[in-house]
């Protein structure tokens, strides 16, 4: 059994309240600052000071979280593991582009198999890489920036990004420079979307950011988005697979820009989950045998 004080520590370290971090155990706040001590005493170092008024982590904090989060996975699945359930539950995240266009078969395929069962979450890449940190999910494909030292991952397919708007707009087709976009109204994902991160990179690396544009619109979800540029409202910059699957669109290529990126599987470093992934991964050449 996985020591409590552990949870004590990482509950201590996402909120970084001992009256909100005893509240959320229902422990006493006493209880919570007991165990923090007696952590601090086995290892020999301090995890936690206060700056003033604020509560501030110690790098020895920082380290030890990473170590905590493996040792409070493994332990749940080593435990699920040993009830020898009928069913093995996955706990699935997805991007939304990639959960929306890119894994449903993949997904069909993964789930003939009446022993698994999944839980699937769709979101950004910043509230997936949340809940690994959280144990609310094993692994989450994403499409967006992570830190490799913190996570492990495993590439899950290399695509095509496009630019996108109206079928008869006069990009459509087109090879154009960047300047030419200015002029335009640009419909973006959200901040913590992956696509918006590397639609941001790919401005940031050709000197611009995107105030450069006449207008931004921020839609979070992807059917609005390309409603609205095939509509003729604006134009975006989205996976090949998302143009491909999406009605009224047209395509055009920004010149020197690079658009093709890795999408990857990423769990948490040093678990089990890496091996949950790969039993995931493996329907993988079984869907594209079936899309083919």
């Amino acid at each position: 059994m996985t020591d409590p004080r552990i949870q004590t520590f990482l509950t201590l370290y996402d909120r970084m309240n001992y009256h909100e971090a005893a509240a959320l155990l229902n422990i006493t706040q006493p209880a919570v600052t007991q165990h923090i001590k007696a952590l601090q005493s086995d290892y020999g170092c301090v995890f936690f000071r206060y700056d003033g008024r604020r509560l501030a982590r110690t790098k020895e904090a920082e380290l030890f979280e990473s170590y905590a989060r493996t040792a409070v996975f493994n332990e749940r699945k080593l435990r699920e593991l040993l009830g020898k359930p009928s069913v093995r539950s996955f706990r699935i995240g997805a991007t939304k582009s990639i959960g929306k266009y890119m894994i449903a078969e993949m997904t069909a395929e993964f789930l003939k198999d009446s022993s698994r069962t999944a839980e699937i979450t769709v979101d950004n890449t910043e509230k997936l890489l949340g809940m690994l940190d959280s144990d609310l999910l094993d692994f989450a494909l994403i499409e967006g920036p992570f830190n490799k030292v913190r996570y492990g991952s495993k590439l899950f397919r290399r695509e095509n990004m496009t630019g996108i708007c109206a079928g008869n707009h006069r990009l459509a087709g087109r090879s154009v420079n960047i300047e030419e976009l200015f002029t335009e109204t640009f419909i973006m994902r959200e901040k913590g979307s992956g696509t918006a991160e590397i639609f941001s990179e790919v401005l940031t690396g050709m000197g611009y950011t995107t105030d450069a544009f006449a207008r931004v619109v921020i839609v979070n979800d992807f059917s609005l988005l390309c409603g609205l540029v095939s509509m003729n409202t604006g134009v975006s910059f989205v996976y090949s697979s998302v143009a491909q699957k999406e009605r009224g669109l047209g395509c055009f290529s920004i010149k020197g820009a690079e658009t093709r990126h890795d999408l990857n599987i990423v769990f948490l470093k040093n678990t089990v989950a890496s091996d949950l992934a790969d039993e995931y991964m493996s329907c993988l050449q079984s869907a594209r045998s079936c899309d083919a």
